[in-house]
This record gives structure tokens, C-alpha cells and sequence, in this order.
């Protein structure tokens, strides 16, 4: 069995502001391998961009900081590294695109400069060698005369030309993990294709994983090999993108995959929403945190939060107390009918006492998250 790239157990990140604590990664927990393609989906404000910001350590005290959970690269809890060792692996064995490139790259440095000095950290390399890595990393990633534009400042690249920029400098030192942050943001259909299929070609030729963040599941479809899906702070599905996509378990990713528009469907239908809007994460509902808008939900689901658990004979593990005894796939989204995809509707009140026992025992540790228990 292949040892995990990177190992994250019940990590929970929050922020203190005067409205309250924000809980903006609540006790997630998941690995990825080496050479994986993991993709991170979920609305705004689910917690994506913070469990990258918190695997980078770039969350600063007092305003922000991660409370519990170790996340092990390699072996090693970056969490209890000193910041001279994170540095060394910031960049250099774990790179991250920001969402934004022009906000990530410094306007008064050449993009050289930039590059350069990324390389020279990270290789011990003298800055005639860097110049020269760095003008492969720029032909790598197909931007024209590589050796002259690497004199030119951010503002004289377009906005396609600029996350390449930002791809070549979180390449350039060969890291073993790739966080792209909604790499694709702002950039036309075309442009984003081409970025996609740019980083899905050196991935595999250079066996690097990637963590992608992104509110595109057709991106995530074409790009990934697994998927986690994440809602208010913490993961509700996890699986291979064949698993989730055509078998959805967790009624929050039934909701995201139906309010797609799909080319083998009839193109006059109404789109599916999901109802109301994801909750606060400085005051959470008790229970399921997706209760308010699950048109699913049962007295548990109002009392005890789910653990995530595998289901089925695959890698798939959901957070859901009726997973097991709803058919998501087959329910017919034209009309909503909540009661099409109940497999056995009659032991739903048996299944709800045993999960709440079930959830009352849970021991501590990532599972922990099960507990909350409320009269």
C-alpha cells in the first residue's frame, strides 16, 4: 500500500473576530498520495482556500489560527516545524498558485527577479543557473520568447499569461504536492482550457500531486482522479470522481451536481437549486450543518452531527445518517420528489436511535466530530 504524500487528521483552523470564532476548517481529516489528482469543491466560505492556506502555514496569529490537527508531509507534522524548516518546504516541496495572480505576483519586480529568487532558495543554485531554470520553467508552460519576457514586469503579461507565470514559479523547483487555488479564475473558457490541460501535462509527466480548488466540477471531471466535497467548514463526501459523479451519496453533492446543465438532457428544463444559503460558520446549526436546506433531513440529522464514513465497496465515505438508506442517483430531479429515492422509508426511526448511540460512543480523535450531542 502506497504511503500518503500528505496526511491531514482533524485539523480545525478558526479566526476570531468581534462578531465571534469562525469556524473555518472544523475537524477535517483526509491523506493524498503521491502523483494524486485531488479536487476540492464546495460554495464560498466552505473552507477550501483556509485548508490550503493552513497545509502552507500561512495562517497568521492573533487574528487566525489552527487549533487542533497535525498535517504530516512525508512523515513530518509541518505544524511543529520551526519556521526556517517550513520555509525550506514552502515552495520547494510544496508549491501553491493563489487565485489571483496579479495580486500574487509583486508589480515593481520583473518576473525574473521572482522566479530567480524562488529557485535560488529552494536549489542552492547560483543565479546564472537560476536565470537559466527559471527560462526553461517559462517554455515548459508555452510562453514565447522565454528568455526575453523574463525581464518584463507583471502588468506586461495578460491574464492567461500570468497564471502561467504563476505555474512555472510553483513548478520550477520540481515539488512533490501542487496547491492551485481556483487557478482558473477570471480567465476565458479557451484560456482555462488551455491552463488545465498545461497542469494536467506536467503533472503526469512529472509525478506531482495535485490539491485543485475550484467551484468548476467540469473541471474537477476532466482533471481529477478524486474528489472532496466540502460544506461549512468541514468534508461531507469523499471518492473517486466515477464514484461521486455517478453515484452520489451526500444529498449537498446530489444538490451541485444537478444544478449542472448537461448536454444529453433537455436544454429547455429548469435548472435544480439548492434552497437557502450555507450557514454561518461563527454560529453553526446544531446537528447536520446541511439540515436547513436538505429536503432529506430526519429528527437525527436536527440533533447530531454526522461522522464521515466509508460506504459501499470502493474508497467512498460520506457524512450523511441516511447514506445508506437513500438512492441519490436514481431520484428524478424534475420533480423533487424527495420520497423517489428512499430505498426503505419504514426504518428510518430504528436507523435514527442507533446512530445516536452509535454517535454518544464515538471515541476521541477525527472522529470526534460525530459527537454533538443536544436534548
Amino acid at each position: 500500500m502506497t504511503e500518503p504524500l500528505l496526511d491531514v487528521e482533524n485539523l480545525r483552523t478558526y479566526f476570531s473576530t468581534e462578531e465571534g470564532v469562525v469556524r473555518a476548517v472544523d475537524g477535517i481529516s483526509f491523506e493524498l498520495k503521491p502523483g494524486e489528482r485531488r479536487g476540492v469543491v464546495g460554495e464560498s466560505g466552505s473552507g477550501k482556500s483556509v485548508t490550503a492556506m493552513s497545509i502552507m502555514r500561512l495562517i497568521e496569529p492573533p487574528a487566525g489560527e489552527i487549533v487542533t490537527g497535525t498535517i504530516d508531509y512525508r512523515g513530518d507534522n509541518l505544524l511543529t516545524l520551526d519556521e526556517d524548516d517550513m520555509q525550506s518546504i514552502r515552495g520547494g516541496k510544496i508549491a501553491m498558485i493563489f487565485q489571483d495572480p496579479m495580486t500574487a505576483l509583486n508589480p515593481v519586480y520583473t518576473i525574473g527577479d521572482q522566479l530567480t529568487e524562488t529557485i535560488v532558495l529552494h536549489q542552492k543554485v547560483s543565479k546564472k543557473d537560476a536565470r537559466g531554470i527559471a527560462i526553461k520553467a517559462l517554455e515548459d508552460v508555452q510562453i514565447p520568447n522565454a528568455p526575453a519576457r523574463l525581464d518584463d514586469y507583471p502588468h506586461q503579461f495578460s491574464g492567461g499569461m500570468r497564471q502561467r507565470v504563476m505555474i512555472a514559479m510553483g513548478l520550477s523547483c520540481n515539488p512533490d504536492l501542487l496547491i492551485a487555488d481556483e487557478p482558473t479564475t477570471a480567465l476565458d473558457v479557451t484560456t482555462q482550457a488551455q491552463i488545465m490541460d498545461l497542469m494536467f501535462k506536467l503533472s503526469e509527466e512529472r509525478g506531482t500531486a495535485v490539491l485543485l480548488i475550484t467551484h468548476d466540477l467540469g473541471v474537477v471531471a476532466g482533471f481529477c482522479d478524486t474528489i472532496q466535497v466540502m460544506y461549512a467548514g468541514g468534508i461531507v463526501e469523499y471518492g473517486t470522481v466515477d464514484d461521486v459523479y455517478h453515484n452520489p451519496q451526500h444529498p449537498y453533492t446530489w444538490g451541485l451536481l444537478a444544478s449542472m446543465t448537461r448536454l444529453d438532457e433537455d436544454q429547455q428544463a429548469r435548472l435544480h437549486s439548492i434552497p437557502g444559503a450555507p450557514p454561518s460558520v461563527i454560529d453553526l446549526p446544531v446537528g447536520c450543518r446541511f439540515r436547513p436546506r436538505c429536503e432529506f433531513a430526519i429528527d437525527i440529522c436536527g440533533r447530531v452531527l454526522p461522522a464521515i464514513h466509508p460506504i459501499g465497496e470502493g474508497v467512498q465515505q460520506v457524512a450523511c445518517h441516511r447514506a445508506e438508506e437513500l438512492d441519490l442517483k436514481n431520484i428524478d430531479i424534475a420533480t423533487d420528489d424527495p420520497s423517489a429515492g428512499i430505498v426503505d422509508d419504514t426504518t428510518s426511526d430504528q436507523v435514527a436511535d442507533s446512530e445516536v448511540q452509535e454517535a454518544v460512543e464515538v471515541a476521541d480523535g477525527a472522529a470526534d466530530i460525530s459527537g454533538e450531542v443536544t436534548a
